[in-house]
């Protein structure tokens, strides 16, 4: 009996073992020891509290980039635990990226394209056709951009990406490595001299530069763009047009309308954003901000007394404007504010102004032949002398390389200065007296290299030439005899680099000559 129930006691323990396992101590010591493995690759246990902490209070978009860059680098991760206590379903829900929230109220006006309307006459020329009557602001700024790429000649430095900039860079190096060939290579490569010769220039006469819109009277104004491949005419049909220079077609880019202004002075300013232009019988100016497509009107100056504001010229930095005045005054006003800040005086009526290549001083020429540098700064005259041979003034201009000075008389006698002797000497002789015109000199232009002098009289058809610089000897084909082209031109120009040079003459056309000597606009 005893042995009997010892047996059963035992059977129901055995059953009692198999129905109800006891733990498995030394399985739960090696999952452990696996978690904190796993914790570990993530960082210290500082790191692992941290990650925690964000799970906990919402970081969970950094905590799934961790895991990934951890899965990418090939290391291992807590989704990777094979023996994890959860699962894999319970972790990607654990882990799951909320989504982005929606707008909890949206406006319908957004939706709705605002049409500009195209007809004012500040937006009729960004119109291809009569049928944009109306345009959307979307459209009408894809417009505006397209129009000013154009004028700009591409897109300018500062508007371009970084990716663009990069690869300009790149390109520009590529460019630097080639030249690297010249050290693997012989031969002779001595060439011809740059400078440009004497007695015949190398020329080709092109469409006018106005031709796409001629002007309906006497243009008064021609200048290229200082930076871009731009030309502007001006005239006395109150209207500024800007064109696209190619030497071909040579498309119109934008003209605007100045109601009773007939433009007697058109300029750029130094950066080529703005257009300054002046008239003839009132103090009123214009402002034209290429930029904005804006035309400011400038009504008043504080502290100008004069009675009208005709002639005028940029000061190289681009901050003034150096006006000029009746009985003999010039006066400075500052571009920002739009006054007066300093006046100079001269003896008689002011014929001609220019600045030198760096500003700092102002050259003028008198009606009666007389010669003044100015110094900017401080107000003071330098020095003044007779021009030689002079009984009356009528133009003037600088050569950009500092060294020459032109002055224009009334017989057509044009001289040619030192810079240097005119600063030191009371009565300096001029380098070279040019009298190849026989009607008042009125318009001089060096070019910007210094390498060619333009002269014109708008007293006579045909009457100008371009004189060699520093033989002082005039261009035999220019202009060509055999037919009348410039007819009477009222101003000169060179384009920046010297690869074009145009003239406003009295018949609303601007023509225009590539000169092949120079490779560039």
């Amino acid at each position: 009996m005893d042995k009997v129930g010892i047996h059963s006691r035992k059977g129901r323990e055995t059953k009692k073992r198999v129905s109800e396992p006891e733990p498995d101590y030394e399985e739960e010591v090696l999952k452990k020891h696996k978690n904190a493995q796993a914790v570990t690759v993530l960082g210290e246990e500082d790191a692992s509290v941290k990650l925690l902490e964000e799970l906990v209070f919402g970081a969970e978009d950094d905590l799934v980039e961790r895991l990934v860059e951890d899965r990418e680098d090939g290391g291992a991760t807590l989704l990777d635990d094979d023996d994890s206590s959860d699962s894999d379903v319970e972790n990607e829900a654990r882990l799951k990226v909320q989504p982005t929230r929606t707008a909890v109220w949206k406006d319908e006006d957004d939706d709705l394209e605002e049409e500009v309307d195209m007809t004012h006459r500040f937006r009729r020329d960004l119109t291809k056709s009569d049928a944009e009557a109306k345009m959307s602001k979307q459209k009408l700024q894809q417009r505006m951009k397209e129009q000013f790429q154009k004028a700009m000649g591409g897109m300018p430095s500062w508007a371009e990406t970084k990716v663009k900039k990069k690869n300009k860079k790149k390109d520009d190096s590529d460019e630097d490595s080639d030249g690297d060939d010249l050290m693997r290579k012989t031969g002779n490569f001595v060439g011809s001299s740059d400078s440009l010769p004497k007695g015949i220039i190398r020329m080709k006469k092109c469409l006018h530069a106005n031709n796409d819109r001629p002007s309906e009277d006497r243009l008064t104004t021609v200048q290229f763009h200082p930076s871009a491949q731009v030309v502007m005419t001006a005239g006395l049909d109150q209207s500024i047009s800007l064109f696209q220079v190619d030497g071909k077609t040579n498309p119109k880019i934008q003209s605007i309308h100045l109601e009773k202004f007939p433009v007697h002075k058109a300029q750029f300013s130094v950066n080529g954003e703005q257009v300054v232009a002046t008239s003839f019988r009132n103090k009123l100016f214009y402002i034209y901000d290429m930029m904005e497509g804006k035309v400011i009107p400038v009504h008043t100056v504080r502290g100008l007394r004069e009675q009208r504001v005709k002639e005028f010229e940029v000061s190289p930095d681009g901050e003034s404007l150096l006006l000029t005045g009746t009985s003999g005054y010039l006066h400075v006003l500052t571009m920002k504010t739009k006054e007066v800040v300093k006046s100079m005086k001269i003896n008689g009526n002011i014929a001609g102004v220019a600045f030198s290549n760096d500003g700092s001083k102002v050259f003028t020429n008198s009606e009666e032949g007389e010669v003044y540098i100015w110094d900017m700064r401080s107000s003071k005259c330098l020095n003044r002398f007779i021009d030689d041979g002079c009984v009356s003034g009528t133009s003037m201009a600088a050569s950009k390389n500092g060294q020459y000075l032109a002055c224009g008389s009334a017989a057509g006698v044009v001289n040619v200065y030192s810079q240097e002797e005119c600063m030191q000497q009371n009565n300096p002789k001029p380098m070279k007296t040019i009298m190849n015109l026989v009607t008042s000199a009125t318009s001089l232009r060096f070019n910007p290299t210094s390498e060619i002098l333009a002269i014109a009289s708008r007293a006579d058809d045909e009457a100008a030439r371009l004189v060699h610089i520093p033989s002082f000897t005039v261009f035999s084909n220019f202009p060509m005899f055999q037919r009348k082209t410039i007819y009477r031109a009222h101003r000169l120009d060179f384009s920046p680099n010297s690869g074009f040079f145009s003239l406003a003459n009295n018949k609303g056309h601007a023509p225009l000559f590539r000169l092949l000597h120079y490779k560039d606009f």
